[in-house]
């Protein structure tokens, strides 16, 4: 009972800090450019993840260790932020964080393909009808979708449910903020080529707004929020204490309506409470 309450905690923790990304996301891309936003934020997390790891003299992760990490890194690290940034440049982040609904699903599909779980057949009919509530919306929505845009956030769900389910299978060994740390690190090489060839031609142009998506899209949710999250889904169960992202979108559309004063029509916030509910009862038979 303590484990599952730990990792309820934990996992709640993880949502409400990651129901703020997209719309920080939104609001940096509209100062940084996606790919500048995508290196930097890794890059600025990476860093904190090597001064953590060195701090308590962390061992290496062993080598066949290193294919998972990568997996992390595509998914969560470079995929996910990359995909969602460059989806907002085109939709706005209350359509957008409709999506996430798609992610207990995805999440609990990976948790079987990379996790060894087997929710009962019951969760995966609630689960698909979840999902069904989040195309149809994306398809016959009031207008203010982009083809692109929905797209690019469905890619970005897939490879985000991808990089949860394996990064929570690896925490069980690893530790949550080791994984996401050596994660970071991996992806290093990569990330800060890409932060350098994108640099802004200009800083003067770039306000506030902008840094401060920038600074929390790099501390709590490329770092922060995975720490809580992933020894979540460890202890709890990924499909399980995946269903918990569930309260994401009902935390994004609010944050989306009153700090950005984005339209949240009232088709989206139907839409986010049918998923709610195909969701809760997949929860109940994960």
């Amino acid at each position: 009972m303590q484990s599952a309450g730990s990792g309820w905690g934990n996992g709640i923790l993880g949502v409400i800090i990651f129901s703020g990304s997209l719309p920080a996301t939104r609001v940096a891309v509209g100062g940084f450019s996606a790919l500048f936003l995508t290196g930097a934020r890794a890059v600025i997390a990476a860093l904190l993840g090597a001064a953590l790891l060195a701090l308590l003299r962390e061992a290496r992760p062993q080598r066949k260790d290193l294919a998972s990490l990568a997996i992390v890194s595509l998914g969560v690290v470079a995929g996910f932020p990359l995909l969602t940034a460059l989806a907002l440049q085109h939709i706005t982040s209350a359509h957008s964080i409709v999506f996430i609904g798609l992610l207990p699903l995805s999440t609990a599909i990976f948790a079987v393909l990379r996790g060894g779980e087997r929710p009962r057949p019951l969760f995966w009919l609630f689960a698909v009808l979840g999902s069904a509530t989040v195309a149809g919306f994306a398809l016959f929505n009031d207008g203010a979708a982009s083809l692109t845009g929905d797209l690019l956030m469905v890619a970005a769900i897939v490879l985000c449910g991808l990089g949860y389910a394996e990064g929570a299978a690896l925490s069980r060994r690893l530790g949550g903020w080791q994984v996401i740390s050596w994660a970071l690190l991996l992806a290093l090489p990569l990330m800060l080529p890409v932060m350098a060839l994108s640099w802004p031609s200009a800083w003067s142009g770039i306000g506030i707004p902008a840094w401060i998506g920038l600074g929390y899209v790099s501390v709590f949710s490329m770092f922060v929020g995975f720490i809580f999250w992933y020894r979540g889904l460890a202890v709890g169960g990924i499909a399980r204490v995946g269903q918990l992202q569930q309260l994401q979108p009902f935390l994004g559309l609010a944050l989306a309506g009153f700090l950005l004063h984005e339209p949240v029509a009232w088709s989206m916030i139907l839409a986010t409470a049918l998923v709610v509910v195909f969701v809760t009862f997949a929860r109940r038979f994960a």
